[in-house]
């Protein structure tokens, strides 16, 4: 069984990577347990450059393949924020719920039909031999006037998606058949079966 190791703390995202690449026969370690525990300063202007950044950074640390995935959500009626700044939006040191409570305080005068949003997410798995792939997911839906449903983790209860539900309400399958980090995981996983091939 091929080890990745993911560049992430965040354990519903190790919960959703570990879901999605097990099946394929991959044995999938955080960065922590594999023995990294530097913090990688992402500086990147873009999701992609700041996976990048994470996956080649724990990747030349540890010799094995690496991946780093920077995700966010995009609010169209406040020009597109939090985008990268999604898991900081509240400031350093606050945590999901500050997030929440901060972005619809600032969308409380934006009225029904003018909450459109989008969660995007970019995936880099960087291999030692110097070679990356990245993938890419999209999610299209918008923001709710309160939360719904406890699952999920992040913005999940307050995005709203087509099928009338909140990511906070439905169930992990559910979520990772429509969502941004399942479309670019499954992405991701057809590169690496490509990759195997060639």
């Amino acid at each position: 069984m091929e080890e990745i190791i993911i560049a992430t703390k965040n354990m519903g995202k190790m919960k959703e990577f570990t879901r999605m690449l097990s099946p394929l026969g991959y044995s999938v370690i955080s960065a922590k347990d594999a023995g990294f525990t530097e913090e990688v300063e992402e500086t990147g202007a873009t999701f992609a450059e700041n996976a990048a950044i994470k996956a080649r950074a724990i990747c030349k640390a540890c010799g094995k393949a690496a991946i780093g995935d920077d995700s966010g959500l995009c609010v169209d009626s406040l020009g597109g924020a939090p985008g990268i700044y999604s898991a900081r939006y509240a400031g350093d040191g606050h945590d999901d719920e500050a997030n929440i409570v901060k972005l619809l305080k600032n969308m409380r005068d934006v009225p029904e039909g003018e909450r459109s949003a989008h969660f995007e997410c970019a995936i880099v798995c960087a291999f030692p031999d110097g070679s990356e792939i990245c993938a890419r997911g999209r999610c299209d839906g918008e923001i709710l006037y309160e939360k719904h449903g406890k699952g999920g983790f992040g913005y999940d209860p307050i995005f709203g998606v087509s099928c009338g539900k909140s990511f906070g309400e439905l169930s992990p399958e559910e979520k990772d058949r429509i969502s941004h980090r399942g479309k670019a995981l499954r992405e991701l996983v057809t590169l690496l079966e490509a990759k195997e091939k060639a």
